[in-house]
């Protein structure tokens, strides 16, 4: 079977390669959430490809250059929680989250003047802003011809969601308001630009399986808090990781001027060593030797240490939200999904 000119043997490997990152503790439905990526990458492969031959190569660019899939996953995991957790819309749901979240890494790429994502040249690189920017626009155009399939309950919600991802990109952009504290403003952006889209993923999944409204609610919640978890990791690894095993340029928001949470902490305490990171970081970093000398100083603070415990207290919200579900195998993968997003710290 071809899609579109990829075949459905990548599309299988692609699903197979997320789920092996993650062990769900049961083989079963292990067997059963790959199936359903399997599909959801199918559909995002062949509506990425109805376009115009010109434009399909730039549009792909960050969809075949792969990614951890968490959201269709958590969507697909979520959806085990209703009657129909193989119904054609939860696939469509789960795609469109996907479609929505490479769009706005083309964004992301452009805004940040960023050279490379997943390895591979990111689309401005490779091609230009303007490519970039149309690209992740006809993301967007993808995703809302396959929202119109799923009635306009669902088209509201993603709505209000995609209202709130491109308020935390303006918050961020914009900057913390005078008199208004740093972290709290950090904790906002992250809940705009991650946690909501996370969180409609699982709303998504158990809406489309038929789930009730207290189900869909707390999957809702438990997207949401792991979404903070999974951007405050992220953000511990940009200061502190190996690149040779994380994969990442450790400083990367340094040198773009960007204060996350571990920074935020650090530039609270007091002491030569704390003195000395504000005045390297009084504004955008660009010389290696300093970004190397305040990644140094980082290391030695307890600002790491402080967003790890505040890591810890949105996984315990996380576990709280989901409770009360019913104990069946998709509910020990989502904590199992809860300790990989932690894991990644190293």
């Amino acid at each position: 079977m071809r899609i579109g000119g990829s075949t459905a043997k990548d599309a299988q490997r692609t699903a197979g390669a997320v789920i092996s990152s993650v062990d769900l503790g049961d083989a079963g439905l292990e067997a059963d959430i790959t199936a359903g990526m399997r599909r959801c990458e199918e559909l995002l492969l062949s509506e990425l490809r109805r376009g115009e031959d010109f434009l399909v190569e730039q549009v792909t660019h960050l969809a075949a250059a792969g990614g951890k899939r968490f959201r269709p996953m958590f969507a697909l995991l979520a959806a085990q929680f209703g009657p129909r957790p193989e119904a054609p819309e939860v696939t469509t749901a789960a795609t469109v989250v996907e479609l929505t979240h490479l769009a706005t890494l083309y964004h992301d790429d452009v805004m940040d003047e960023a050279e490379l994502r997943r390895g591979a040249p990111s689309a401005n690189a490779r091609w230009d802003n303007s490519v970039a920017i149309l690209a992740g626009d006809y993301l967007f155009s993808s995703a809302s011809h396959l929202l119109a399939q799923l009635g306009s309950d669902t088209v509201l919600h993603f709505a209000r969601t995609f209202r709130d991802l491109v308020t935390g990109q303006m918050r961020e952009s914009t900057g913390c308001p005078a008199g208004e504290d740093p972290v709290a403003h950090y904790l906002r952006v992250i809940r705009e630009k991650t946690g909501v889209l996370i969180a409609s993923a699982g709303y998504l999944g158990a809406l489309h399986s038929g789930a009730g409204e207290e189900v869909i609610e707390a999957l809702a919640a438990y997207g949401e808090n792991v979404g903070l978890v999974f951007q405050i990791v992220d953000d511990i690894i940009d200061i502190s990781s190996d690149p040779d095993e994380s994969g990442k340029t450790p400083g990367t928001d340094l040198r773009e001027g960007v204060f996350t949470l571990p920074v935020l902490y650090a530039l609270r305490e007091e002491g030569p060593a704390a003195d000395r990171l504000r005045e390297i970081l009084d504004g955008p970093v660009t010389d290696d030797a300093l970004v190397a000398e305040a990644l140094d100083l980082l290391a030695r603070s307890g600002g790491a240490e402080r967003a790890m415990a505040d890591v810890r207290g949105y996984l315990a919200r996380a576990e709280e939200a989901i409770a009360e579900l019913p104990d069946i195998p998709a509910k020990e993968a989502l904590r199992h999904l809860a300790g990989y997003t932690v894991r990644r710290v190293g």
